[in-house]
């Protein structure tokens, strides 16, 4: 994966979408970059992020950025390969924040747009289900459609998980 390529991977919860993102990162020279945006509320997402700690070595930095994801861009060094997983969780973290879902998706957006090293994004697609009856949920699937249609537009690549299986979109 070139240097300034963006790779957005897709897919529905427990589709493969973080180990196919891992893979992809790993295949660049080391040192990686990971960007964790997930909150350990419970003992379910600890497990979940103790889990995904557990496959990554040595050559990982974690950052831990569950609002501030455009600053902790911002802050890798220059060529760096990135792991960003995963978008949903930071686009949930900015809803219950109560925070401007536009104007933060937006910063977002333009920190995506100029990849300083091999970056690969990990988000859900919410979208192939059925409407939900709550308005909270419909506003956060409605948001996080609207978020990996703009990233999906930047990025080089797309990739679409489906039972652990890469579907090259874009």
């Amino acid at each position: 994966m070139p240097e300034g390529h963006l790779t957005l991977v897709l897919g529905g919860a427990r589709s493969g979408k973080s180990r196919h993102a891992e893979a992809l990162i790993e295949a660049c020279p080391a040192p990686w970059t990971y960007i964790a945006t997930a909150q350990a509320f419970d003992g379910e997402m600890q497990a979940r992020i103790a889990e995904h700690r557990s496959r990554r070595g040595g050559n990982w930095r974690a950052i831990e950025a569950p609002l501030a994801l455009p600053e902790a861009l911002a802050d890798v060094p220059d060529g760096q390969p990135v792991l960003v997983d995963c978008l949903t969780l930071w686009l949930t973290n900015v809803i219950l924040a109560e925070r401007d879902v536009e104007a933060e998706c937006g910063r977002l957006v333009e920190a995506l747009k100029s990849p300083r090293g091999p970056w690969v994004v990990v988000s859900n697609e919410v979208g192939l289900g059925i409407v939900p009856e709550n308005p909270l949920a419909r506003r956060f699937r409605d948001a996080a459609g609207s978020l990996n249609q703009k990233v999906a537009a930047g990025a080089g690549s797309v990739v679409f998980m489906v039972a652990g299986l890469p579907m090259k979109v874009k």
